[in-house]
């Protein structure tokens, strides 16, 4: 079955963290984050200390966002790399990123089609949440774009990333494929991993909202959450992906035992291999649809990190916002 999307107007409006959710102002003791402008990058620290970068350099074929730090300071991204090796596989790979391949047939997520990011505007380059603004073309063989890409993303001090994602057509129509390689995630350092490449190095740990645990268990559902958590520089750290009830449908999670996380609501004939039809989406020029995602950097495991509690706050936080 195919959705298809045909809108004559999109309102759009934007509201603030602490308008939409009647949380209190922050104060001068309250953790602060901290969006700084530099070439070709975003730096965000909290309170005072790095926390993570977004990279906008058009040496890479996408926008994201490396290294990124838990809360103990330790890296829980694996380092990016700009070639293939033994060792570091599926170099497309990068940090926290926004791609999906079957774009009208292109492959933005394999980096064999450009993402190319316009503008980047600091809403609020400081508070709790900070929140920053992105535009990126999501270009086609002749180098226009097919989808425009507008988010909007809070920083909270917890360590919490609120995407707010709208996907504009460009002058054609535009056809979201069936595919398991999308939308919205993160790579894992190798020591998170639940596959480990010897018996003596401790196995990550993946486990669901609903209770399921493993990749095996996990890979191509939905939930409303999914946890992966490991051992980096011999501390438990872990990250969390939300889903949100906001979307015009479920996401499943393409979670392997080799470090990639991400959440996507398209594929659905792909994550059930085939049992199910293709559920695929198209747009008409100018219209536009709207997903939204939370990523969750913690210290400990899912229960230690009490992740189903802080996607509760997570979902109350960002009712009614939309990017703009």
């Amino acid at each position: 079955m195919k959705t298809v999307i045909r809108l004559t107007a999109w309102f759009l409006a934007l509201v603030s963290a602490v308008s939409g959710t009647g949380l209190p102002a922050v104060s001068a003791a309250d953790p602060v984050v901290k969006l700084v402008k530099q070439d070709n990058a975003i730096a965000v620290t909290i309170n005072g200390q790095e926390f993570t970068t977004y990279h906008t350099d058009p040496k890479w074929p996408k926008p994201f966002f490396s290294p990124v730090k838990t809360p103990s300071g330790t890296i829980l991204t694996r380092p990016v790399h700009a070639v293939a090796t033994k060792e570091h596989d599926h170099v497309h790979h990068k940090g926290i990123w926004v791609a999906i391949d079957e774009v009208n047939g292109n492959q933005h997520w394999a980096e064999k089609a450009i993402i190319k990011n316009v503008s980047v505007e600091l809403v609020k380059p400081e508070g709790n949440p900070a929140e920053m603004r992105v535009i990126n073309h999501w270009l086609g063989k002749d180098g226009e774009p097919v989808v425009i890409e507008t988010t909007g993303i809070q920083i909270f001090a917890n360590r919490l990333l609120a995407y707010d994602i709208q996907f504009t057509a460009g002058k054609s129509k535009v056809h979201w494929g069936d595919t398991k390689e999308g939308l919205f995630g993160i790579r894992v350092a190798d020591s998170v991993r639940e596959k480990q490449s010897t018996p003596d190095k401790p196995a990550g740990k993946i486990v669901d909202a609903n209770g399921r645990k493993t990749m095996k268990e996990c890979w191509g559902l939905s939930s409303n959450w999914v946890d992966y958590s490991g051992l980096v520089d011999g501390k438990v750290e872990g990250v969390a992906i939300f889903d949100n009830p906001t979307n015009f449908r479920r996401s499943r999670y393409h979670v392997r035992d080799y470090g990639l996380f991400t959440i996507s609501p398209f594929g659905q004939k792909a994550y059930t291999n085939g049992q199910m039809p293709a559920d695929e989406l198209e747009q008409e020029p100018g219209t536009s649809f709207h997903l939204k995602y939370g990523i969750y950097i913690h210290s400990g495991d899912s229960e230690q990190a009490d992740v189903a509690k802080t996607y509760a706050e997570y979902v109350e936080k960002t009712k009614g916002t939309v990017s703009k």
